[in-house]
């Protein structure tokens, strides 16, 4: 890769974000395709977005990811949102348009894409799902699945106020499950979504035992951590023979997604798998 005075600049802000993924992602992709954009990742701390779109505003910043924990910020200082990034109150993406700065959220869209790639092209249309907390990511997922015709999005966090206006997010499919019911609604569940940080650390199994074996002998179990590439939880499963999709899928399509919406190109999907495996690899 050759940077000159032309090339064009995407970046990532976070905290953390040294050990992100998303430069060896983008630069793959941007090598893979031709063209003349280069990625980087800068450490901002909480409080500071505001600084950080500024800088876009003056600098040649032709695009932003955003992550933890700034989207919920960053959805109230752009210019404009789509529908989807209101609807969650929070971007993962801002794209330039002329002087203004756009906000998307391509979070739910990566979801439903792993989830298709990674469990044998499972479509949550009439399903059943669960869904374990109520953040940001958990917010896009249970959109996302409501929007691709859940039958029923149950939504489970400690703090059932959260829960409730996560739920809502769903329409009329969407409810609150109660935590001492938890085991109940895994029974009846198709597609059991994991959306907490328990298990990051690569202890501590999220659900607890009584809950995975609980788990449906048909459900599918996704765990939207993507290091360890394999959670305890996701480790559990497999013991069951039950069907399982890690984190790295949804984090590769969400950065497809806002690849193409930067460059107006296709997405090259396998390179960025590619680097996404390697990049993981190289940072255990």
């Amino acid at each position: 890769m050759v940077v000159s005075g032309e090339t064009r600049l995407a970046a990532l802000i976070g905290a953390p974000a040294r050990h992100s993924l998303s430069p060896a992602i983008h630069n793959a992709a941007f090598a893979s395709t031709g063209v003349d954009w280069v990625f980087l990742a800068f450490e901002v701390g909480p409080g500071h977005a505001g600084a950080a779109l500024d800088a876009m505003r003056v600098l040649p910043i032709e695009g932003l990811s955003v992550t933890m924990p700034h989207k919920t910020d960053v959805a109230h200082l752009v210019d404009d949102l789509t529908d989807e990034a209101h609807r969650l109150d929070a971007v993962n993406c801002v794209v330039r348009d002329g002087q203004r700065l756009v906000g998307h959220n391509t979070d739910g869209m990566g979801f439903l894409a792993s989830l298709v790639e990674g469990a044998d092209g499972f479509e949550p249309r009439g399903r059943r799902c669960v869904v374990v907390g109520a953040g940001g990511a958990a917010r896009a997922v249970i959109a996302a699945l409501a929007g691709a015709g859940a039958g029923e999005v149950i939504v489970t966090n400690r703090t059932p106020e959260r829960a409730e206006v996560a739920a809502r997010l769903a329409g009329d499919v969407g409810r609150v499950g109660r935590v001492e019911d938890l085991v109940r609604d895994l029974s009846a569940a198709d597609l059991v979504v994991h959306a907490t940080s328990v298990g990051m650390d690569g202890q501590g199994l999220a659900l607890g035992p009584e809950a995975v074996a609980a788990i449906a002998a048909h459900g599918v179990v996704v765990d939207l951590i993507y290091s360890p590439r394999t959670t305890p939880l996701l480790a559990a499963a497999r013991q069951r023979g039950l069907t399982t999709v890690g984190g790295l899928g949804m984090l590769v399509h969400q950065a497809a997604a806002a690849f193409t919406l930067w460059t107006g190109r296709p997405a090259p999907i396998e390179v960025m798998a590619q680097a996404a495996e390697a990049g993981l690899g190289a940072s255990r």
